[in-house]
């Protein structure tokens, strides 16, 4: 029987008590994968940042986003498949918006979901990533 090499496990944590409690990473690197957590526009105080706004809730799940991905030892540029949710179906021309400033060189496979309910009445997009860092040539 062949056995696949094992890798090393990296877990990522933002520090938020949900991570303990529901007992998640906000990021998880495994050889050169890295998969991120389904992510919030909450700042650091557990505050919604834009209120109302789906645009700048999407641009600040993205930077947070990346903070995970550099701790891991990623960057966006290795980002390879996106998901996004949100529960408003007109918001997905300001969500795509954000989305596309962001990605539009890197043009990873995506997904755009429109669901019921996220976590918080609040929470207007979710998204989650996963990334795939290149070897070095």
């Amino acid at each position: 029987m062949n056995e696949l090499p094992t890798a090393a496990r990296q877990n990522i944590t933002s520090g938020t008590i949900w991570e303990d409690l529901m007992g998640y990473s906000r990021a998880v690197r495994l050889g050169n994968w890295v998969a991120v957590a389904g992510t919030t526009a909450t700042d650091e105080h557990g505050q919604v940042v834009g209120p109302g706004d789906p645009y700048q809730q999407t641009i600040y799940a993205i930077r947070k986003i990346e903070r995970a991905l550099n701790q891991a030892g990623a960057a966006l540029d290795d980002v390879i498949r996106t998901r996004v949710f949100i529960v408003n179906q007109p918001d997905w021309e300001a969500v795509t918006r954000a989305h596309g400033e962001i990605f539009n060189a890197i043009r990873p496979a995506n997904t755009l979901v429109v669901v019921k309910a996220l976590i918080g009445d609040e929470y207007l997009v979710e998204v989650e990533v996963d990334a795939l860092i290149r070897d070095s040539q």
